[in-house]
C-alpha cells in the first residue's frame, strides 16, 4: 500500500526543483511512500496564513519567523522526541550559524533548516574584477551608474536591519523599542544615499528582479545586500552568473545580515505523521541535502552542503564566499506576532527611502509599531 504526501512549498527552482527532485530520489528509498509538491508565489510564501494550509498538507517549507506562532497555536507536529533525537543532535552540529536554531521555540524543534539565506552582495565577475569590499566603495560603484538594489518593502526593512545590526545596534534589542533615534540616524543616511544613487524603479523590485537584471544586462555589475540565490551562481540558468560574497564590511565586519532561509514543518493535522516526519529528516540529511537537494535547485541549509568542493565549484563559490555573512548573522525576534510587526513596518521603511516620511517619524512608527506587536 503506497502513502501519499502532500507538500506545499514556493514557486521558484531554489524552493520546488529541489525538493520534487527530493521526491523522485525517495521512491527508490521509501517505494511505499510518494510525495507530491504543489507551490505558491513568493509573496504567498510569506503572507498565506499557516492555519490554512496545515489542514491540506502534509509538509510545509516555511520561512522561520512563523514559528512561534505556529508552536503556540499547535499547527506544526514536534519533531523531537519521536525517534529522531540523535539525527536533531547531527543537525544541529551540521548548522549554517543560527539556521537550526531559527526552528526550535519553547524548547522544541518544530522544523528543519532546508534552506540557508541571509542578506548577502552579488556581482557580474566578468564585469568586475574585484567587488566592492566597504560602504564607501559600493557608495562609489553607485556614481558610477553600476549598482542595483532590491527595496520593496521587505527587502528595504531587511536592509535597514542588516545595516543597523552590522553597525553594532542590532533592532529590538531593547523592550518596546526598534531602534533610538541615534541608532538610527547612520543607517537611514547610508539607506537614503543608496536609494538615490540606484534606479528609482528598485523601491519596488525583490532579490530574484535585481538577480535577473544583474544577469540579463552588462549595464550594472554588483548589488550590496540582497538575498542570495545559488541558482544564479550556476552555468546556464540566466545568460550570464552572478558570484554571490559577503555584505560590504562595516563596523562589525560583515556580522549582522538579517537571517532568511527556508525550513521544512511537518502539520500536526496530517493523517500520516510518521511518513512525514521520516521524510523531513531525510530530506535535510547531509548526503541528500549536498547530493540531489542542490541538484534540484537547492540552496541546502545542511553546512556539509556548504563545504563540499562539488557544490562550491559548481556555484561560482557560492556557499564559501558567503559563508561568514551566514554564521554572523541576525536572528529575529522569537515572538507570536513578529510577522505582524514585520508587515505593518516594512512598507514605511520604502515610504521614508521615497521621501513621504521623515527619519523621526519613520522612527516613530518602527517604535510604536514593536509597543503595538511585541510589547513594551
Amino acid at each position: 500500500m503506497t502513502t501519499t504526501l502532500r507538500g506545499i512549498t514556493w514557486e521558484h527552482a531554489r524552493g520546488y526543483g529541489s525538493v520534487v527532485a527530493a521526491a523522485e530520489a525517495y521512491r527508490r528509498v521509501r517505494p511505499d511512500v510518494e510525495v507530491h509538491w504543489e507551490f505558491r508565489s513568493l509573496q504567498a510564501f510569506a503572507d498565506q496564513p499557516i492555519e490554512a494550509l496545515v489542514a491540506q498538507y502534509d509538509l510545509l517549507v516555511i520561512d522561520h519567523p512563523h514559528i512561534p506562532l505556529a508552536a503556540e497555536h499547535g499547527l506544526f507536529a514536534e519533531l523531537d522526541g519521536r525517534g529522531f533525537d540523535d539525527e536533531l543532535t547531527m543537525l544541529a552540529a551540521q548548522t549554517v550559524g543560527r539556521c537550526h536554531e531559527s526552528y526550535s521555540y519553547a524548547g522544541h524543534q518544530w522544523g528543519l533548516a532546508t534552506d540557508a539565506a541571509a542578506q548577502v552582495a552579488a556581482y557580474r565577475p566578468d564585469l568586475l574584477a574585484t567587488p566592492p569590499g566597504t560602504w564607501p566603495d559600493v557608495l562609489e560603484l553607485a556614481r558610477e551608474g553600476r549598482v542595483l538594489w532590491p527595496a520593496k518593502p521587505i527587502d528595504a526593512f531587511s536592509s535597514l536591519v542588516t545595516i543597523a545590526a552590522n553597525n553594532g545596534t542590532p533592532p529590538m534589542s531593547e523592550p518596546g523599542v526598534f531602534l533610538q533615534a541615534d541608532e538610527a540616524a547612520p543607517v537611514l543616511a547610508l539607506l537614503r544615499e543608496l536609494a538615490s544613487l540606484v534606479p528609482s524603479d528598485n523601491l519596488g523590485l525583490n532579490p530574484i528582479q535585481v538577480a535577473d537584471q544583474l544577469a540579463e544586462g552588462d549595464r550594472f555589475a554588483y548589488a550590496p545586500l540582497l538575498f542570495g540565490y545559488t541558482n544564479y551562481s550556476r552555468d546556464g540558468f540566466r545568460a550570464n552568473r552572478l558570484a554571490y560574497v559577503d555584505i560590504p564590511s562595516g563596523a562589525r565586519g560583515v556580522r549582522g545580515s538579517l537571517l532568511g532561509g527556508a525550513g521544512i514543518a511537518v502539520s500536526a493535522a496530517s493523517s500520516h505523521l510518521d511518513e512525514a516526519i521520516a521524510h523531513a529528516f531525510w530530506l535535510d540529511s547531509a548526503a541528500v541535502q549536498a547530493g540531489v537537494y542542490y541538484d534540484g535547485g537547492g540552496q541546502p541549509g545542511n553546512a556539509v552542503a556548504w563545504e563540499s568542493d562539488r557544490t562550491n565549484s559548481d556555484s561560482l563559490d557560492f556557499f564559501r564566499g558567503t559563508r561568514a555573512t551566514l554564521e554572523g548573522a541576525y536572528l529575529r525576534p522569537r515572538h507570536p506576532r513578529y510577522i505582524d510587526l514585520q508587515d505593518a513596518v516594512s512598507p514605511l521603511v520604502t515610504a521614508a527611502l521615497r521621501g513621504e516620511l521623515t527619519d523621526s517619524e519613520l522612527v516613530s512608527e518602527l517604535n510604536d509599531g514593536v509597543v503595538t506587536y511585541l510589547g513594551a
